[in-house]
């Protein structure tokens, strides 16, 4: 099958699960078109099955903010027409399955029929959504996908609840391929981030105020004082500075390693032997299966889909949102006793191992094969 794939290029979770679904998709026969303003962080590759479109955006005086969504619209006409793509999937409700929608209208009246499954990540449900401004477009385009899925149970549920939605939502969860992550790597040493005695404490995020970074930081120094440790803070974002600032008022500046972005994550998790993800909102958590599939324990907010993936007491711990004291005797629960460390990682890697790509790429074909009908259907 043809399927173009419409997604943010950047390090943000839809962005990596697009990406990657898009090269798993690829591995089995498919031929996969990406179509974004930039090549997506994790495509490193392109070939025969994969194929990078780019979204150009003229500028003009008359603009103020440049109309990305009709670039995109366009685009898409020209890619659909040009390589025969069957199927859109886009990743997001706005920009892109709006975007998606007044693609579709265009070729429709070209004689071409294309189905469009949006999946639905969280952002433009929880927070974009939901904007007075925004919602009637995110209803309206969700309405108007032939098929919507959403990463989890809890996203889904926030979905209904907060639109007027006419389509059924199909949950499938977000993926890991255990492929990509291996503990082989002959410079996981560390000696080269922590002294032997030190437990390695990680954060992986885009540092804005709903993952709650002063709360990553108390929790670390509440930790620091009962047993040495380090903290690896991996990200950018409009919080770092203020973290940054943080750890000097606190005296743990030296403590704390901020390594901004990186396309290494596996690399720098293979140290790692605790994740903390103590955010405000979660659709799903891809960043703490991320760390779990690396044999990382995880103690994290009881928020959205997060306790789809850490299992309380199994693969870590939850806890209310901003109940600092809970997640920190938590970790150090964890922390203390290396049988009890080992413990929490090696259920922790059974629990991600569920979310194998394997198990969850069928259901996203399954999908495909029933809006592919909608292609011989006239009317949208």
């Amino acid at each position: 099958m043809k399927i173009a794939i419409v997604c943010y290029p950047t390090f943000g979770g839809s962005g990596v699960v697009a990406t990657e679904l898009g090269i798993a998709l690829a591995e089995r026969g498919h031929e996969i078109h990406f179509i974004t303003y930039k090549q997506p962080v994790r495509l490193e590759l392109l070939g025969n099955n994969i194929h990078f479109h780019e979204v150009h955006v003229p500028e003009y005086p008359l603009f103020h903010y440049q109309p990305y969504e009709l670039a995109l619209s366009s685009k898409l006409v020209d890619t659909v027409k040009f390589y025969g793509i069957e199927l859109l999937h886009v990743h997001y409700a706005i920009p892109h399955a709006y975007a998606g929608y007044m693609a579709k209208k265009m070729l429709q009246e070209e004689g071409i029929f294309i189905p469009m499954i949006t999946t639905l990540h969280g952002t433009d449900i929880t927070l974009v959504g939901k904007h007075p401004f925004y919602k009637p477009a995110v209803t309206f385009s969700i309405n108007k996908s032939d098929v919507v899925t959403s990463v989890s149970e809890a996203l889904k549920q926030n979905t209904i609840d907060t639109f007027d939605i006419e389509k059924e939502v199909e949950v499938i969860p977000n993926f890991i391929d255990r492929t990509k992550y291996s503990q082989d790597y002959t410079d996981c040493q560390r000696s080269l981030m922590a002294n032997d005695d030190e437990r390695i404490i990680t954060h992986i995020s885009n540092f804005r105020k709903v993952k709650r970074i002063p709360d990553v930081i108390n929790i670390f120094y509440k930790i620091q004082q009962e047993i040495p440790a380090k903290l690896m803070m991996v990200g950018e974002g409009p919080e770092k500075e203020y973290a940054e600032q943080q750890c000097d008022d606190l005296g743990i500046k030296e403590k704390v390693v901020f390594l901004g972005n990186s396309t290494e994550i596996d690399r720098i998790l293979c140290f790692s032997d605790l994740f903390l993800l103590p955010s405000e909102s979660e659709s799903f958590g891809l960043a703490a299966l991320e760390a779990m599939i690396n044999r990382v324990a995880v103690v994290s907010s009881n928020t959205g889909g997060i306790p789809e993936v850490n299992k309380d007491g199994v693969s870590g711990y939850l806890a209310d949102v901003g109940d600092v004291e809970t997640m920190s005797s938590k970790s150090l629960e964890i922390l203390r006793d290396d049988a009890v460390l080992h413990k929490f990682k090696e259920n922790a890697f059974k629990v991600a191992s569920k979310f194998d790509i394997l198990n969850i790429l069928p259901l996203y074909e399954e999908v495909y094969e029933k809006a592919y009908k909608y292609r011989f259907k006239n009317t949208y």
